[in-house]
Protein backbone atom coordinates (compact mmCIF):
# COMPACT_ATOMS: atom_id res chain seq x y z
CA UNK A 1 0.00 0.00 0.00
CA UNK A 2 1.16 3.39 -0.62
CA UNK A 3 1.71 5.95 2.34
CA UNK A 4 -1.12 8.50 2.95
CA UNK A 5 0.59 11.40 1.30
CA UNK A 6 1.41 9.20 -2.07
CA UNK A 7 -2.15 8.01 -1.98
CA UNK A 8 -3.97 11.44 -1.43
CA UNK A 9 -1.48 13.02 -4.35
CA UNK A 10 -2.79 9.90 -6.43
CA UNK A 11 -6.15 9.80 -5.78
CA UNK A 12 -6.53 13.68 -6.35
CA UNK A 13 -5.86 13.51 -10.11
CA UNK A 14 -8.36 10.72 -10.13
CA UNK A 15 -11.56 11.81 -12.51
CA UNK A 16 -13.00 9.02 -14.25
CA UNK A 17 -13.03 5.31 -12.88
CA UNK A 18 -13.91 1.81 -14.55
CA UNK A 19 -15.31 -0.46 -12.43
CA UNK A 20 -14.88 -4.17 -13.34
CA UNK A 21 -17.77 -6.24 -12.06
CA UNK A 22 -20.51 -3.74 -11.56
CA UNK A 23 -23.42 -4.58 -10.27
CA UNK A 24 -26.16 -1.94 -8.78
CA UNK A 25 -27.42 -4.55 -6.31
CA UNK A 26 -27.80 -2.58 -3.04
CA UNK A 27 -26.25 -4.08 -0.32
CA UNK A 28 -23.46 -5.52 -2.51
CA UNK A 29 -20.05 -3.53 -1.63
CA UNK A 30 -19.63 -2.88 -5.71
CA UNK A 31 -23.21 -0.88 -5.47
CA UNK A 32 -21.95 0.91 -2.63
CA UNK A 33 -18.61 1.33 -3.93
CA UNK A 34 -20.03 2.76 -7.56
CA UNK A 35 -22.80 4.59 -5.76
CA UNK A 36 -20.26 6.65 -3.24
CA UNK A 37 -17.81 7.45 -6.31
CA UNK A 38 -20.36 9.18 -8.28
CA UNK A 39 -21.70 11.22 -5.17
CA UNK A 40 -18.17 12.34 -4.57
CA UNK A 41 -18.33 13.74 -8.26
CA UNK A 42 -16.46 11.10 -10.39
CA UNK A 43 -17.40 9.67 -13.60
CA UNK A 44 -18.02 5.71 -13.39
CA UNK A 45 -17.93 3.72 -16.02
CA UNK A 46 -19.45 0.10 -15.53
CA UNK A 47 -17.94 -2.63 -16.82
CA UNK A 48 -19.54 -6.37 -16.92
CA UNK A 49 -19.54 -8.94 -19.37
CA UNK A 50 -22.99 -9.54 -19.48
CA UNK A 51 -25.07 -6.27 -18.27
CA UNK A 52 -25.90 -3.40 -20.62
CA UNK A 53 -26.80 -0.71 -17.86
CA UNK A 54 -25.74 -0.29 -14.57
CA UNK A 55 -26.61 2.75 -12.18
CA UNK A 56 -28.43 3.86 -15.20
CA UNK A 57 -24.82 4.60 -16.81
CA UNK A 58 -23.95 2.43 -20.48
CA UNK A 59 -22.10 -0.39 -19.07
CA UNK A 60 -19.06 -2.20 -21.78
CA UNK A 61 -18.57 -6.06 -21.54
CA UNK A 62 -14.74 -5.42 -21.14
CA UNK A 63 -11.98 -3.33 -20.17
CA UNK A 64 -10.88 -2.31 -24.23
CA UNK A 65 -14.33 -1.47 -25.10
CA UNK A 66 -14.53 1.60 -22.96
CA UNK A 67 -14.65 4.24 -25.31
CA UNK A 68 -12.80 6.73 -22.90
CA UNK A 69 -9.77 7.19 -20.91
CA UNK A 70 -9.80 6.39 -17.28
CA UNK A 71 -7.35 7.22 -14.49
CA UNK A 72 -8.25 4.20 -11.89
CA UNK A 73 -9.46 0.47 -12.38
CA UNK A 74 -11.63 -0.69 -10.08
CA UNK A 75 -11.38 -4.09 -9.35
CA UNK A 76 -14.11 -6.18 -8.07
CA UNK A 77 -13.41 -9.62 -9.45
CA UNK A 78 -11.75 -12.42 -7.54
CA UNK A 79 -8.19 -12.76 -7.89
CA UNK A 80 -7.91 -15.61 -10.13
CA UNK A 81 -8.92 -12.93 -12.50
CA UNK A 82 -7.13 -10.22 -11.88
CA UNK A 83 -4.30 -10.50 -14.16
CA UNK A 84 -6.04 -11.08 -17.51
CA UNK A 85 -7.70 -7.69 -15.99
CA UNK A 86 -4.14 -6.37 -15.43
CA UNK A 87 -3.38 -7.33 -19.12
CA UNK A 88 -6.41 -5.47 -20.15
CA UNK A 89 -5.28 -2.61 -18.10
CA UNK A 90 -1.72 -2.68 -19.54
CA UNK A 91 -3.37 -2.07 -23.32
CA UNK A 92 -4.70 0.98 -22.61
CA UNK A 93 -4.29 3.87 -24.51
CA UNK A 94 -3.82 6.61 -22.08
CA UNK A 95 -2.69 4.05 -19.55
CA UNK A 96 -4.50 4.89 -16.07
CA UNK A 97 -2.76 5.53 -13.19
CA UNK A 98 -3.64 3.20 -10.98
CA UNK A 99 -5.19 -0.46 -10.89
CA UNK A 100 -6.83 -1.19 -7.89
CA UNK A 101 -8.26 -4.30 -6.31
CA UNK A 102 -11.02 -4.13 -3.57
CA UNK A 103 -10.69 -5.60 -0.31
CA UNK A 104 -10.00 -8.99 0.23
CA UNK A 105 -8.46 -8.82 -3.52
CA UNK A 106 -4.80 -9.31 -4.06
CA UNK A 107 -2.51 -10.86 -7.09
CA UNK A 108 0.85 -10.81 -7.27
CA UNK A 109 0.40 -11.99 -10.38
CA UNK A 110 -1.77 -8.96 -12.09
CA UNK A 111 1.22 -6.78 -9.76
CA UNK A 112 3.69 -8.90 -11.84
CA UNK A 113 1.92 -7.77 -14.88
CA UNK A 114 1.97 -4.06 -14.58
CA UNK A 115 5.38 -3.94 -13.03
CA UNK A 116 7.81 -1.45 -14.47
CA UNK A 117 4.12 0.13 -16.10
CA UNK A 118 4.11 3.06 -14.29
CA UNK A 119 0.24 1.91 -13.52
CA UNK A 120 0.39 1.98 -9.30
CA UNK A 121 -1.33 -1.34 -7.99
CA UNK A 122 -3.06 -1.52 -4.94
CA UNK A 123 -4.20 -4.45 -3.46
CA UNK A 124 -6.87 -5.35 -0.37
CA UNK A 125 -8.37 -2.00 0.23
CA UNK A 126 -11.33 -0.35 -0.22
CA UNK A 127 -11.29 2.82 -2.72
CA UNK A 128 -14.52 4.72 -1.12
CA UNK A 129 -12.93 3.81 2.32
CA UNK A 130 -9.34 5.38 1.10
CA UNK A 131 -11.39 8.47 -0.22
CA UNK A 132 -13.16 9.19 2.36
CA UNK A 133 -10.36 8.77 4.72
CA UNK A 134 -8.19 10.67 3.11
CA UNK A 135 -11.01 13.80 2.65
CA UNK A 136 -11.22 13.67 -0.78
Amino acid sequence: MLFDDELKALLQKVKTVAIIGAVDKPGRPVDMVGRALMDAGLRIVPVHPVRRDVWGLPTYPSLGEVPVGVDLVDVFRAPEHCAAHAAETLALAPRPLAFWMQSGIASPEAGAVLAGSGIRVVEDACLMVEWRRLGL
